[in-house]
């Protein structure tokens, strides 16, 4: 579904934000965080987030574009980012130095997660045309607008090229290396 449709696709959306996550609770497994993996995502479901998604699913980007588009904003995505530690966007906070809203350093956890969930929505969204480089060029086209820990951006920044290089086997090693303190990202 390139082209985007009125409608409630209730189970489409259910399928894949599904498919996503499984993918990325095999990603935190791999990576040494399996545990926090089961949990990944769940807040998709509630009604604030699965109706939502339910009525601007496309099937080939996130439905928060869809309702961006209708809106201007998106509900859904700012009820996400405030409950899932993996978005760096959840990781800001106002500064009492400057009076302005800053990004924070990620803990490595969440990092290791934000990468596991990078990996596999570039593998839902693009299905057949996903390569390992694909994340990291989805990583670059925001790279003027995103409002990250520059420590947290080069973390990220590594393991994507990492994967985009060398593939998966090594990334995910080096990935669980770091999150058990051995070795950095």
């Amino acid at each position: 579904m390139s082209q985007r449709t009125k409608g409630m696709y209730y189970w489409e959306h259910f399928k894949t934000i599904t498919r996503h996550r499984h993918v990325v609770i095999r990603h935190c497994f791999k990576a040494g965080i399996g545990f926090q993996g089961l949990f990944h995502d769940l807040s998709k479901y509630s009604p604030a987030e699965f109706l939502v998604g339910a009525a601007h699913y496309q099937g080939d980007r996130s439905p928060n574009e869809g309702e961006r588009e209708d809106y201007g904003y998106s509900k859904a995505w700012m009820h996400h980012k405030g409950r899932n530690r993996h978005h760096f966007e959840y990781w800001t906070d106002y500064n009492p130095k400057t009076r302005l809203m800053s990004p924070v350093k990620m803990p490595k956890r969440y990092v290791a997660e934000m990468f596991c969930d990078r990996v596999a929505a570039g593998k839902i969204y693009l299905g057949e045309k996903y390569t390992d480089r694909s994340p990291l060029e989805y990583f670059d086209k925001g790279r003027n607008t995103r409002m990250i820990h520059p420590e947290t951006s080069a973390q990220l920044e590594r393991l994507l090229v990492m994967l985009a290089e060398q593939g998966e086997e090594k990334t995910f090693a080096r990935l669980r290396a770091w999150v058990r303190g051995k070795g950095k990202a």
